[in-house]
């Protein structure tokens, strides 16, 4: 199993951080960026084709689009008591590297609402 590192580049399109997640720590999942069978992520979709890494490089609100407050990321949000809004303005404040180093201490894939 890999180890939780601060890195960027394990940031996914929706703000949420693969880097510390169990499945692409076990190596059964290549993290949002790499992983084909998310080709159903419209986050995911949005973000390639601007060529943006996340949302936080959108000029829109993130809180006002529809594309990232769908119904899977607020059935995320109850179950996993996740607040992808939370970690984009993160982003968007911080920086990635800075988002990165916060997961990783923090041993959290999203931060939490509160």
């Amino acid at each position: 199993m890999k180890t939780i590192t601060n890195d960027p580049q394990t940031i996914a399109a929706c703000g949420l951080y693969c880097g510390a997640c169990r499945k692409f720590l076990k190596g059964k999942c290549p993290g949002c960026k790499d992983n084909e069978k998310a080709s159903w992520c419209k986050i995911r979709k949005c973000c390639m084709e601007k060529g943006f890494h996340t949302c936080a490089e959108c000029d829109k609100d993130v809180k006002k689009c529809k594309i990232h407050n769908n119904l899977v990321g607020k059935l995320f949000a109850i179950l996993f008591n996740s607040d992808r809004l939370a970690c984009i303005h993160y982003i968007k404040e911080h920086g990635e590297y800075a988002f990165a180093k916060k997961m990783a201490d923090d041993n959290q894939m999203t931060m939490k609402k509160r």
